[in-house]
């Protein structure tokens, strides 16, 4: 169990949920580094919703926002809103990510991250049946009023019963090689 699970832990006593899942990426410094802040969280935490604002700490040498904030602000979001959202019995991985720049940002960025209940009902349903599956997810950094996509980022997210998961690794770990 990592640190930050460790705290969620513990936070999840006091806080809830949406909550605990906004203060804790707003506080930790991996997050803040990419100068992006979550905004809102449903309770559920099948929405979330970010800012990347721009400043004097992510500005490139064209004045735009760099590249690798763009990207820092959107990558750590939804792998973890899905552990959240699954819970303990699945395991969770980012597989593979990449990023489509569209036009320059001179502006402050928003983002929303959305799971919705038919595709948390999905990716159940499809676990059952095969016990590991890899999802897409597309998130659009936008303006404020989602009227301008400044860039894309495609995520491909692993996802496996744990049991399942845990057993394929002990096999693996036997294999002659």
């Amino acid at each position: 169990m990592s640190f930050y699970q460790k705290v969620a832990e513990i936070g999840k006593k006091f806080i809830s949920q949406d909550k605990l899942f906004k203060m804790g990426f707003n506080l930790s410094p991996m997050y803040r580094r990419s100068t992006a802040r979550i905004i809102s969280a449903s309770q559920d935490i099948l929405k979330v919703k970010i800012k990347l604002p721009i400043s004097y700490k992510n500005r490139n040498y064209v004045n735009s926002i760099f590249g690798g904030s763009m990207f820092s602000a959107v990558d750590p979001i939804p792998m973890v809103q899905l552990i959240h959202i699954l819970g303990d019995e699945y395991v969770v991985w980012d597989k593979s990510a990449e990023i489509f720049f569209k036009r320059p940002a001179k502006e402050n960025l928003y983002a929303e991250f959305l799971y919705t209940p038919e595709e948390i009902e999905n990716i159940q349903k499809q676990l059952a049946l095969r016990n590991e599956i890899e999802i897409l997810k597309t998130t659009s950094l936008t303006n404020k009023d989602q009227t301008v996509i400044f860039c894309e980022v495609h995520k491909t997210i692993y996802i496996a019963n744990k049991k399942y998961f845990k057993e394929k690794r002990r096999k693996s770990r036997f294999k002659v090689k």
